[in-house]
């Protein structure tokens, strides 16, 4: 009996077979800016398609261990990980994952462009990094805080080394078990130790990659205010010296058994008197200064979205072109082609947020106070939206595999698995609404709102199609900000955040690819106008568009 051996799916290239990334890329370094950056980037691609993917699925297969004390009761609080995990760590070190934006030759070349280039890296290393992509959020969090206060400089050259036997990466200790997000109920405390320094006591809930050479922690310093303004960054070293031994007054009490992310190492640690630098004034509220770290590693958390669901889109296109039904190839089927067209689409929004997001923080780290004014709203809009995105997205990844994508050693499970970490890690979407409110009462979403009429009115000449919707949503969105913006504490305000941050984020990316959309088509590429006119019509408009899905499937997905 012949037995039938399905072929699974053949990754291309993430780089050449990605038009949107490189569009995007043209657009916002021109093209001798991407040409700089080309070869970076395809360096990384032939990695990620060979030994990273190797390294990736060690480390997915060989998860972390604790083990706390050595064979004669010394406390070591050892944790193992796997040579795919270090194999990834060096590879963000060689790469320059972290480092890029803080390169005197990066920055001399892009300009604020680096962080456009930075999260061009993490879009093409992020999926297969066994998500070692969280630590390096962390470590360029840190490395913006270190380089924003000027302290502990030798912690910094560290965090942007990309010499793998000089980098680190970062842990960062803000939550406890009775606050959780709610930070203003920590109880971690710092006292000055007598000699000048400064000691942590207190236990923290949630710290991932606990292996990390060092980390940002939370506390509040002695005689400090209640509430959260008042608490202060310290940089904790987790190890002694250079053997591996916990740094005093260190514990990791264990490490969690997650639903996802099981490559990445992530524990409880209860501080006993550890030894701590402040990284601002302790006598001075220092949480302003946190958020600089908490946007960082919110744009990562948007990167990794984008990412993971380019990727999923990729294997699901890849299979729907090898496996047969009813006669045909998946790839061929009306229905099929409909549903992976829409994943298109959403991944293109997710991507587009991403970038530009990124493309604002290099442009506020080099003092444009435009686009920093528009970061404090486009950083919460653009973590929540993409993560709602990409766990929608990976549940559909997992049913174009059918039962395949159900079963753990195809290695479909995981991506269900670790898109759920992303609404939930860096604030839920509920806090993120919040934080959007902050921001609309701060500027009335001026930013958003003016580059959505912008779109709209070109829209009306360009794609007379969606103008309509389109006019509709910002009229609708531009009274529903004023009234959010005039009392965000009402309790109706309130209990319709999460909506509303929601509709705002739609809407800001329906603004984002029409923006791509025109410059696209000018440059005679009309790809750009189709995904953003099925944006609007499905997110804005709320219309049926599978019919258009199927028929513009090729121009969606350039499958394979």
């Amino acid at each position: 009996m012949t037995r039938f051996v399905q072929t699974g799916p053949s990754l291309r290239d993430p780089y050449t077979a990605d038009p949107q990334l490189r569009g995007w890329l043209d657009r916002l370094l021109g093209e001798d800016g991407h040409a700089a950056a080309e070869q970076r980037l395809s360096d990384l691609s032939a990695e990620v398609l060979g030994p990273l993917r190797a390294a990736h699925h060690d480390a997915e297969t060989h998860p972390p261990t604790l083990t706390r004390f050595d064979a004669w009761g010394e406390r070591i609080e050892r944790v193992d990980t796997s040579a795919g995990w270090q194999a990834q760590r060096a590879a963000a070190a060689r790469h320059g994952v972290v480092a890029l934006p803080y390169l005197a030759e990066a920055r001399a070349t892009w300009g604020a462009g680096a962080r456009v280039v930075q999260q061009a890296l993490l879009h093409l290393w992020g999926p297969e990094s066994a998500t070692f992509s969280c630590p390096v959020a962390m470590a360029d969090g840190a490395a913006a805080l270190l380089t924003q206060t000027g302290a502990q400089g030798e912690w910094l050259a560290r965090l942007v080394s990309t010499d793998p036997a000089v980098a680190v990466t970062s842990g960062q200790w803000m939550t406890e078990s009775q606050g959780g997000s709610d930070i203003a109920r920590s109880t971690t405390t710092a006292q000055p130790d007598g000699a000048g320094g400064w000691v942590l006591t207190g236990d923290k809930w949630f710290c991932s990659a606990i292996d990390s050479a060092m980390a940002v922690a939370l506390a509040r310093p002695e005689g400090a205010g209640a509430g959260s303004r008042n608490l202060v960054p310290f940089l904790v070293p987790r190890y002694a010296g250079e053997g591996g031994l916990p740094a005093r007054g260190v514990q990791v009490l264990r490490l969690k058994e997650k639903l996802g992310t099981r490559a990445v190492p992530t524990g409880e640690v209860r501080l006993d008197g550890a030894q701590a630098f402040p990284l601002t004034d302790p006598a001075q509220p220092g949480l302003a200064a946190m958020m600089t770290l908490v946007v960082v590693t919110r744009l990562h958390n948007a990167a990794a979205a984008a990412g993971g669901m380019r990727r999923g889109l990729e294997y699901a296109l890849a299979y729907a072109a090898e496996r047969t039904v009813a006669g045909g190839l998946l790839a061929d089927n009306p229905l099929h082609r409909a549903t992976l067209g829409g994943l298109a689409v959403d991944a293109a929004g997710a991507f587009a947020l991403a970038s530009h997001s990124f493309a604002l923080l290099g442009r506020a780290e080099h003092g444009d106070a435009d686009a920093a004014a528009e970061l404090r709203l486009a950083a919460p809009l653009a973590k929540l939206t993409t993560g709602r995105l990409a766990v929608a997205s990976a549940s559909e990844y997992l049913e174009c595999f059918g039962g395949a994508g159900y079963v753990e050693d195809t290695g479909i499970p995981r991506l269900l698995r670790d898109a759920q970490v992303l609404p939930i890690w860096e604030g839920t979407t509920n806090v993120l609404s919040i934080d959007v409110l902050r921001a609309l009462s701060a500027d009335g979403g001026r930013p958003l709102l003016h580059r959505l009429t912008a779109a709209a009115d070109a829209a009306t000449h360009r794609l007379p199609g969606v103008a309509e919707a389109l006019a509709a949503a910002t009229t609708r969105l531009a009274g529903d900000v004023a009234t959010a913006a005039g009392d965000p504490r009402d309790a109706r305000v309130v209990a319709g955040a999460r909506e509303l941050a929601l509709r705002l984020g739609h809407a800001y990316t329906a603004g984002l690819l029409l923006e791509h959309a025109a410059w696209a088509a000018e440059r005679g590429d009309e790809r750009p106008a189709l995904l953003a006119s099925l944006w609007i019509l499905r997110r804005l408009g709320h219309a049926d568009i599978s019919a258009d899905l199927h028929a513009g499937f090729d121009q969606l997905v350039t499958a394979p």
